[in-house]
């Protein structure tokens, strides 16, 4: 792994970690250039100099916030409109094939000049389509950021490296992201137990992120689960991270490809409506996810949470557009096409639901939070 140390900078963002970008892996777009859509228009004043960390310098970035690869959630528009905004906008293409990848990755680019990445989880029993198809597809389409989840991305480092990549590693554990750095990964991703979706640690983020930062001092960390405003970044960033990985605020913007019945449920829910679980295991079993309570998951607690033979088993309670059913327990995100009883699929979402309350385009929702991050830093002086 290439990299500098900590450069003890005092400025505001001391918390997350400082170093010279110049000898790490940069990303092969042309930053802040707007393209013939409109391109980077949204730059930060002077004052989001006080958010420079590690990561920004390393990605190029005005913010050290990440959109989280919320699945099918994600397209095209959502990461365009974060990487616009001077964030780092992820797309999920884990459970997409070789032209849905080499689509969604070349519209990105024709949407924005700014930096975005894809994630890839590497565990063979969550999909059809090798991780290596993938790489390949992306490194051809342009990408030069990668996140890897619920795998190794050890065997993959070297090839994403050779071409000018990035590469990124969700961690549940400081052992994990020792191991990661130590097979060149440039940035670790700590997720904590509080995150949507599918979990990788059974450790809050708030323990997670300082065991990880001292774990690997010299590697940028981005905190994941539990975030979802200015103060949650402000406290990792006071953790020693530098950045901040969202997920289930950006489901509450028009960008994210959710069934409205969705976002509302995610708008509406108390910080205590989720549930950990391995119960929509039928596309990915054995993968521990967060979810919004429902009337699927009332009905299996009802029965005393059973691995088998669980109520409803059989039944189809949606369609997509063209018609294929999706049945109860499927671990499928309901995205806008689908028709039916939506709402008893997987409602993927993290504890911070709690504290999201309102839609916000992409762009505006970037500036927000580093708006808040910069108020809360603010606070602690």
């Amino acid at each position: 792994m290439t990299g500098a140390d900590a450069d003890g900078d005092d400025r505001t963002a001391t918390a997350g970690q400082m170093r010279s970008a110049g000898d790490r892996p940069t990303t092969g777009r042309t930053q802040g250039a707007p393209d013939s859509s409109g391109g980077r228009t949204n730059r930060f004043p002077s004052a989001m100099s006080r958010l420079e960390t590690s990561l920004t310098e390393m990605l190029d970035l005005d913010a050290p916030l990440v959109q989280a690869p919320i699945g099918s959630a994600t397209c095209p528009e959502l990461a365009a409109a974060v990487a616009d905004a001077g964030a780092l906008g992820m797309l999920a293409i884990t459970w997409r094939d070789e032209a849905q990848t080499r689509e969604v990755a070349a519209e990105t680019a024709r949407r924005t000049d700014g930096v975005f990445g894809v994630n890839i989880v590497v565990d063979p029993d969550a999909k059809t389509v090798p991780t290596e198809t993938h790489i390949q597809c992306c490194l051809e389409e342009g990408v030069d950021v990668f996140s890897f989840s619920f795998g190794d991305a050890a065997p993959y480092v070297g090839r994403i490296h050779d071409h000018g990549g990035t590469v990124l590693q969700s961690v549940g554990s400081a052992d994990e992201a020792m191991a990661a750095v130590d097979a060149g990964v440039d940035s670790i991703v700590a997720q904590g137990w509080e995150a949507g979706g599918h979990v990788q640690s059974n450790v809050a983020t708030l323990p997670l992120v300082p065991r990880v930062v001292d774990a690997v001092p010299d590697t940028p960390v981005i905190a994941a689960g539990g975030i979802a405003d200015g103060r949650g970044i402000g406290a990792v960033l006071t953790l020693g991270a530098a950045g901040a990985w969202l997920g289930t605020r950006f489901l509450a913007t028009p960008e994210a490809r959710v069934h409205r019945l969705y976002r509302q449920r995610v708008l509406d829910a108390s910080e205590t409506e989720t549930v950990y679980a391995t119960l929509y295991d039928e596309g990915w079993p054995n993968a521990p996810h967060r979810v919004l309570e429902n009337e699927t998951v009332a009905n299996w607690r009802a029965a005393g949470e059973p691995e088998t033979d669980r109520p409803g088993s059989n039944d189809t309670v949606a369609e997509t557009g063209d018609g294929t059913p999706v049945r109860r327990y499927e671990d499928s995100l309901a995205t806008p096409e689908l028709r039916g009883e939506v709402e008893q699929l997987p409602l993927y979402a993290g504890q911070s639901a709690g504290i999201t309350r309102d839609v916000l385009p992409a762009a505006e929702l970037v500036r927000e939070l580093a708006d808040e991050t910069i108020a809360a830093l603010d606070r602690t002086q």
